[in-house]
């Protein structure tokens, strides 16, 4: 009986396997990924030319850090009254592309009072903006574990300010995203926070190369750790030249971005891979006209050829 019945599972068991592997369980050929870019990008452009290269270059969204070197949105002429967040709102609509994030520069480290107040007050100020341009996200920053204070405090007051965001987003239906930058860059240091935090208002911007340029941990080990929580992602490339970071077009580097990129696709990521180019503060690097025209390209050859791939199961 019992020799029958493990001969039975066994079978069962290896016929299972056998259609497993034989039967691909993910179709590129079904997936469309998001794709969007960061204004960090484009630095010296108007808005309207923003949304227009958006539209030309085929992407879906955009995310707004910043319009003519100004970071703080609320003093940008497209968002400082009613009338123009309206405005701004329907041109977007009317283009049919969409506002995917607001990048604040709210830093969630920072002990001193004053200084901590500043900063969840413009995240505030930027929750409130999101709802009225109909945008799901806000980006906050984790940043430094500073000298002066234990990295347990740090990881408190961080959850903290988290947690406080949440709270307040929740009545405009909007996420606060932490993302994954500075000296929070360590999936153990990341997974506490969100895991203090615990709020569904809450969520991460998985910066992949943020993160493996400093601890060379493999994103197919990130991964399963930070998926519940990851709601988008930046999208970037480098490569090391004398030791030294350089930045490079999509594909041209030395980072595992691709594997990042296949492993979100497979998992069925339904959010933005968004590209962020950092001209804004590296200006010697390419202009926005080849790098955000590159990008948009780059990935959609990826994902043609991972269509008609043999291993992409």
């Amino acid at each position: 009986m019992s020799k029958s019945y493990s001969r039975r599972n066994f079978i069962k068991a290896t016929t299972f396997a056998g259609m497993a592997l034989a039967v691909p369980f993910f179709d590129f050929k079904k997936y469309k990924p998001l794709l969007s870019f960061s204004t960090l990008g484009c630095p010296d452009w108007n808005f309207n030319r923003i949304v227009d290269f958006a539209v030309e270059n085929g992407y879906d969204g955009i995310e707004i850090r910043g319009i003519l070197r100004q970071l703080d949105l609320l003093k940008c002429p497209e968002f400082n009254s009613k009338e123009n967040i309206l405005a701004t709102r329907k041109l977007i609509e009317k283009k049919k592309v969409r506002i995917v994030d607001l990048g604040s520069s709210a830093a969630m480290h920072i002990a001193g009072t004053t200084e901590r107040r500043k900063n969840l007050e413009e995240a505030k100020s930027f929750i409130q903006l999101a709802q009225q341009l109909n945008c799901p996200y806000i980006r906050i920053f984790p940043n430094n574990f500073p000298k002066e204070q234990s990295k347990e405090e740090t990881i408190d007051l961080i959850a903290k300010g988290l947690l406080e965001l949440g709270d307040y987003a929740k009545d405009y239906q909007v996420t606060v995203l932490m993302e994954t930058h500075g000296d929070v860059v360590k999936t153990e240091d990341i997974e506490k926070i969100m895991q203090l935090v615990n709020h569904p208002n809450t969520g991460l911007v998985w910066d992949v190369v943020n993160m493996w340029s400093v601890t060379k941990e493999p994103p197919s080990e990130v991964y399963p750790k930070l998926k519940k929580y990851i709601r988008h992602t930046h999208i970037k490339d480098l490569k090391f030249v004398d030791g030294k970071e350089q930045y490079a077009l999509l594909g041209k580097g030395d980072t595992p971005i691709f594997e990042a990129i296949d492993i979100l696709a497979k998992d069925g990521y339904k959010g933005y891979y968004s590209f962020e180019w950092e001209k804004l503060w590296h200006p010697e690097i390419a202009e926005p006209e080849i790098a955000l025209a590159d990008y948009s390209k780059a990935m959609k050859q990826h994902f043609k050829e991972r269509k008609f791939s043999k291993h992409n199961h």
